[in-house]
């Protein structure tokens, strides 16, 4: 589970979940600890796992199936990502408008079915929530699948590059931005954008990706930038 995108407390049960199942052998499909036992290996709290294990299953790194529990999915490669830390938000999303909308034509291009459906399985994570944390850990998987979908590793890298969640700066300027109609706006985008992709309408889901990045950029930025 190396290069997760859980912080501070929740990388300490992600930590202890490691731990036991490297003691247990256990591979992909193997059922994992409750969070109640997890809350106890790790000594943090049930919101703290509870957050962990969600970060976890936006990676795609488990899968949670109601009344069933929580099992180890196949993890996919990774590479570390750059610290971006001292770069400042409005370089990386100049960077992005610059980049994403690239990649949509190449989605449809190359993107099999299997592509397709973890992009629907991340678009679907993000709508189901109303906390702006866990959008946002969902829209990174979301652009994340994206990045795979099109076959070209360098996408995939440089998508890991320009992975906002965790820069400290952002989030707080994430969080000072957001009012319920920017996220029903921002859920409204992935799903036209989906949709277009799913439809294999590249010059739609171009047009859209480029439109829903300007958006967050006027949203989040626009007061440092205008």
């Amino acid at each position: 589970m190396e290069g997760s995108i859980v912080v501070e407390g929740e990388r300490v049960v992600v930590e202890a979940l490691e731990r036991e199942v490297a003691a247990r052998g256990l591979g992909p499909g193997s059922k994992l600890p409750t969070e109640r036992d997890l809350a106890i290996l790790s000594g943090q709290g049930r919101t703290t796992v509870r957050r962990a294990l969600e970060a976890l299953e936006a990676e795609g790194r488990i899968v949670r199936q109601v009344g069933r529990g929580t099992f180890l999915a196949a993890a996919p490669a990774t590479h570390p990502p750059a610290d971006v830390r001292d770069v400042s938000p409005a370089e990386i999303f100049g960077a992005r408008i610059a980049i994403e909308p690239q990649m949509m034509p190449l989605i449809v291009a190359a993107g099999s079915a299997a592509d397709m459906e973890e992009i629907e399985r991340c678009r679907r994570g993000g709508e189901a929530t109303n906390s702006y944390r866990e959008f946002a850990l969902w829209g990174s998987a979301l652009h994340r699948a994206m990045a795979a979908a099109t076959h070209n590793r360098m996408f995939g890298r440089i998508c890991e590059m320009l992975d906002m969640h965790g820069h400290p700066m952002w989030s707080r300027m994430l969080r000072r931005s957001s009012t319920p109609e920017r996220l029903a706006a921002y859920k409204q985008d992935h799903q036209e954008i989906v949709a277009a992709l799913l439809e294999r309408d590249a010059d739609r889901a171009q047009a859209l990706m480029r439109r829903h990045l300007q958006r967050i950029q006027s949203n989040v930025l626009g007061e440092y930038l205008y």
